[in-house]
């Protein structure tokens, strides 16, 4: 197996495992921001304030994406079992 195709495989892990993320991370960067404005325009200094509403918009996001989730998962487990022979080939 050479240099490429490990970095081929560690690339589409990466690039898969961001896609992943990316709903649940943008949804509580978007809460958390608003939840600052609400802190900074009321002057509450609650720390935390801001966790229910990340935690409840993490759980949302887990639910409404995770058919999206499995299959993009799926995908990605079945084109790796698929590659094994390409990997296990000496150049």
């Amino acid at each position: 197996m050479g240099n490429e195709v490990v970095i081929e495989i560690t690339n589409s892990a990466m690039k898969t495992a961001l896609m992943l993320a990316a709903p649940m991370l943008l949804g509580a960067l978007f809460i958390g921001i608003l939840v600052s404005l609400f802190q900074a325009v009321t002057q509450i200094n609650e720390q935390t304030l801001s966790f229910i509403p990340k935690i409840l918009v993490i759980v949302g996001a887990l639910v409404f994406f995770s058919p999206w989730m499995l299959d993009t998962m799926t995908e990605y487990t079945r084109e790796t079992f698929l590659r094994i022979p390409e990997m296990v080939q000496s150049p």
